[in-house]
């Protein structure tokens, strides 16, 4: 979107002036994060999520690179290297402890940013390609995470890989050669460790990547707001900094503050006990469970109990749980509503937070046992999901009455008379 009221780059010293013309990089940062860049001036708090994703990115980065310098992808001395990054390299454990908790940092403000995309229709057109970037970061994350979750060879890493991988092999006719391939050989060894460190290593880069697009294309329509209506003047907007850069600043000392206390006070919360224990394939333990950021989607994985059709159990599984993901690429089309914010959708407000819950109830039974009343309420929780966006997003997007916008986002801010019908500004 252009916005012709936005400040224009104008440097005035003769050194800024030379530098915009041979390689304006001034100028991208100033249009992109800069006075220059014109955005809503309702934004509330939770549209920090995306910088501090961002920042969470750079911290694992940072620390996956010192980890990776000390770290041997072997069998053999994978575990010891880690142990010995930790004990004898100097604030090695500051790195390991700071790169085991950012993943699940990166994690929740990523949540967040996807329930606030939700809960806001933050995926509706004209962003309908910023949505879909972000869930291909969030696919690239999870590969990501998974990778380095065997890095460490304790237990639950090989066991961990053994199953997930495991899962491929129910694919007809090419499931086991992808396993294979995947792992290098028929189990996890030191063929599975080299492929896993090496795309460990490279995604987080591919993902940074992605976040570029993902921002560029933010940039043409512009951000979305907490009402749904679109920006219709300067008087509906500000400038990015100094407005915003604030508000992410404060969000992100926040953010720091949480994760230092997490890191310092509690760093193997997050983490399971076993992986202290050096892999062993002859030891299976008693409950394999994936990093918590996993669990709903393990759930998904697990609720299918028995074949049906001429589809085994194994099968239905693996597809729920790609299906579950790939639902969120079909949701700016499967969602009908003219209407985008669920302040004004009284309806969707109701079955979004519904939706929170489910996702909640899926981890929890994700992390425990696949026996007794957990597997059936797995399986009630899993039958909802694919309810809530095949089923009732559409009805709801039909029948739904909504409450009348708000004229402009400067109406809403000053809490002027809303327009007479719910149709988007």
């Amino acid at each position: 979107m252009s916005f012709p009221w936005a400040n224009h780059y104008a440097p005035k010293h003769p050194l800024m002036r030379w530098m915009d013309e041979k390689l304006p990089l001034p100028r991208l940062v100033y249009n992109a994060v800069g006075a220059g860049y014109p955005v809503p001036r309702n934004l509330n708090y939770m549209w920090n999520f995306g910088v501090l994703a961002g920042a969470a990115l750079v911290i694992q980065i940072i620390t996956g690179v010192v980890m990776a310098m000390h770290y041997a992808a072997n069998a053999g001395v994978a575990f010891d290297s880690i142990e010995h990054t930790v004990r004898d390299v100097n604030a090695g454990w500051a790195m390991r402890y700071a790169h085991a908790n950012g993943a699940s940092m990166f994690f929740i403000v990523v949540y967040l940013h996807i329930f606030r995309g939700l809960y806001y229709g933050s995926y509706k057109a004209p962003r309908e390609m910023v949505w879909l970037l972000g869930v291909v970061i969030f696919l690239l994350m999870m590969a990501t995470a998974f990778m380095g979750y065997v890095l460490p060879w304790g237990q639950m890493s090989f066991w961990g890989a053994q199953v997930i991988t495991g899962f491929f092999s129910a694919i007809p006719v090419v499931g086991e050669p992808i396993r294979e391939w995947l792992l290098g050989g028929f189990a996890p060894d030191n063929a599975a460790l080299n492929r896993f460190f090496s795309l460990h290593y490279l995604l987080p880069f591919v993902i940074a990547g992605v976040i570029i697009l993902h921002i560029w294309a933010l940039h043409i329509p512009g951000s979305s707001n907490p009402t749904g209506v679109e920006v219709k003047g300067p008087q509906d907007t500000v400038p990015f900094h100094p407005y915003y850069t604030a508000k992410d600043g404060f969000g992100l000392g926040v953010f720091l503050v949480i994760f230092s206390i997490l890191m310092f006070f509690a760093p193997n919360a997050l983490g399971h006990p076993d992986n202290y224990i050096p892999a062993n394939p002859l030891s299976t333990p008693a409950h394999i469970v994936p990093e918590w950021y996993f669990w709903p989607f393990y759930a998904i994985l697990r609720a299918f109990t028995f074949n049906f059709l001429w589809i085994p159990a194994k099968l239905w599984g693996v597809l729920a749980m790609f299906g579950a993901i790939a639902l969120l690429f079909f949701l700016p089309w499967i969602d009908r509503s003219p209407v985008r914010s669920a302040r004004y959708r009284p309806m969707y407000k109701w079955f979004f937070w519904v939706l929170v819950l489910d996702v909640f109830v899926l981890g929890l039974c994700g992390m425990k046992p696949p026996e007794g009343v957990w597997v059936l309420l797995g399986q009630l929780a899993a039958i909802y999901y694919f309810a809530h966006f095949l089923i009732i997003l559409p009805i709801v997007s039909a029948i739904e009455r909504p409450l009348p916008l708000p004229m402009s986002i400067t109406a809403s801010v000053l809490g002027e008379e809303p327009a007479t019908t719910g149709q988007p500004a």
